[in-house]
């Protein structure tokens, strides 16, 4: 039978929060902001990674700044299960940041980041190519105000009637 994760506790989701803010912290920093030495952070930290809760470490880029500021999301119809191979195939391309399968009256969600509008035509044109692709609505975001990955933290609210299925130990 295989191992299952062992539950986050209060300092594992404080070492989640810290490295979501800043990834490059040192171990000595890292331990420092949740009360626990360097040594035993690593620990904490190959731990969380054998455990699959941290995937990797990545660079946050600034769109606009590397010349993609237009972010869109695309709804995509299609016949059949959306999750063809050959929708599949579209992982490969730099512009597809995210893609969900969805419930509601769509079948997949993608989180695109182009040059232009030019440039989304052109990736709507693709993807219009795939074979099961029967229709797709574009959103343009204007403005982004908030835009981050998973957050360790849970509110205050939610822990009122904690759920064990999801894996925290209540501080």
């Amino acid at each position: 039978m295989p191992d299952t994760p062992r539950l986050l506790d209060a300092i594992d989701r404080r070492i989640l929060g810290e490295l979501c803010q800043k990834a490059d912290l040192s171990f000595a920093e890292l331990g420092e902001r949740v009360g626990l030495s360097a040594p035993a952070t690593h620990e904490r930290v190959k731990r969380l990674r054998a455990d699959g809760r941290i995937k990797g470490t990545t660079a946050q880029l600034d769109g606009p700044a590397i010349g993609k500021p237009l972010l869109a999301f695309v709804h995509v119809d299609t016949s059949g299960w959306g999750k063809s191979p050959e929708l599949m195939n579209l992982t490969e391309l730099p512009e597809l940041e995210e893609m969900h399968s969805v419930t509601g009256d769509t079948c997949m969600l993608l989180k695109v980041r182009l040059q232009s509008s030019q440039a989304l035509e052109g990736f709507l044109s693709r993807l219009y190519k795939v074979t099961g692709v029967r229709a797709t609505r574009s959103y343009v975001a204007l403005s982004t105000y908030l835009e981050r990955g998973v957050q360790a933290g849970i509110s205050e609210e939610l822990l009122e009637t904690p759920d064990p299925s999801i894996g925290f130990v209540e501080p």
